[in-house]
């Protein structure tokens, strides 16, 4: 257990006389030498709740508020013992390790500069690079003590990992890809030109059921830079072409051409190559996964245990009595 840093434990021991210049937080619970003050459980319960706002609604919106200022006082309380726990283990939760992950965020969402990133926190979340910085560290932490001391001793058999993945397949499902070629025409500005475009298309489809090949015409009219590959733009999983051409080439059979379909700029005809039903990960490559989906549920009552036993060998003190302090 951490002895309460004297210097700090006389500070906060010191009558809370409030002046015009000096103006103290007040202090409600202190955990080993951490310290919740009233502000730091208010902006705890108040971003709690509007997660719960964004998440639930009716009835069941009510039940979570109802208890939602004892847990979130609790999770403070916890997140500290987590964080001794964590220096008492050697955590290896470093500041460049927690630098690296935000490095990881930012690419993630393709913010170029920290500023960025912060511009994002603060109207999502409503707080600062630092906060965020100091939140995600708290919870690295935690995940580093609860995996060493719970979720590691938590034994889960292979068979009801492989039960899992059979009853659950589709969760390990990538995407479906499918390979075609793509015949462009630019529809142009003016009536005219839209006009020529259309006449043009309907040219190429006759020169097509006359048996000319579409990598041919593709190669011969296309305004795409694919026309150099005969129109073929290689295997791709869905999501990344336009829905319109997506939904026509997944009715197609191989081979066979679409019927004309138009956007904004350009008609185009395109042709299935090939489609591939979506494949199924390999069960070595997503057991880590299951295991910790199925060990989630197992360490539920391990979790608790083990935060209680940490909450019996720490020094927390209610400046304020706790009953008050849920009052609000």
């Amino acid at each position: 257990m951490k002895a309460l840093n004297p210097m700090l434990a006389a500070a906060l021991l010191a009558p809370m006389a409030l002046t015009a210049t000096d103006v103290r937080e007040e202090i409600l619970v202190i955990v080993n030498n951490h310290i919740i003050t009233r502000r730091s459980l208010t902006q705890a319960v108040e971003q709690q709740h509007a997660a719960l706002y964004r998440q639930f609604s009716g009835k069941e919106l009510d039940e979570k508020l109802k208890d939602a200022r004892e847990k979130t006082l609790q999770g403070l309380v916890d997140a500290f013992l987590l964080e001794d726990k964590g220096a008492e283990l050697g955590s290896p939760i470093t500041d460049d390790y927690v630098r690296a992950s935000i490095d990881g965020i930012k690419k993630e969402n393709n913010f170029a500069t920290d500023a960025d990133l912060e511009r994002a926190l603060k109207g999502s979340l409503g707080i600062g690079l630092p906060e965020f910085t100091k939140r995600q560290k708290q919870q690295a932490t935690q995940q580093f003590v609860l995996q060493r001391e719970v979720f590691s001793k938590v034994a889960v058999e292979d068979n009801e990992l492989r039960a899992y993945y059979e009853d659950h397949k589709d969760e390990y499902r990538l995407p479906s890809r499918f390979r075609i070629r793509e015949l462009v025409l630019a529809k142009g500005a003016t009536a005219e030109e839209q006009a020529e475009a259309r006449k043009k298309l309907e040219a190429i489809q006759a020169d097509l059921k006359g048996g000319k090949s579409f990598e041919e015409l593709a190669r011969q009219h296309s305004t795409s830079p694919s026309k150099a590959t005969g129109g073929d733009l290689g295997w791709m999983n869905k999501g990344f072409l336009r829905a319109s051409i997506e939904d026509a080439a997944v009715k197609l059979k191989p081979e066979q051409v679409s019927a004309p379909i138009e956007t904004d700029k350009d008609l185009y005809l395109i042709q299935l190559v090939a489609l591939e039903d979506a494949p199924v990960k390999a069960f070595a490559e997503v057991r880590e996964k299951i295991v910790e989906k199925l060990q989630e549920p197992k360490a539920q009552n391990a979790i608790e245990q083990y935060l209680a036993g940490l909450r019996m060998r720490a020094n927390i003190r209610y400046l304020v009595p706790k009953d008050q302090i849920l009052k609000g």
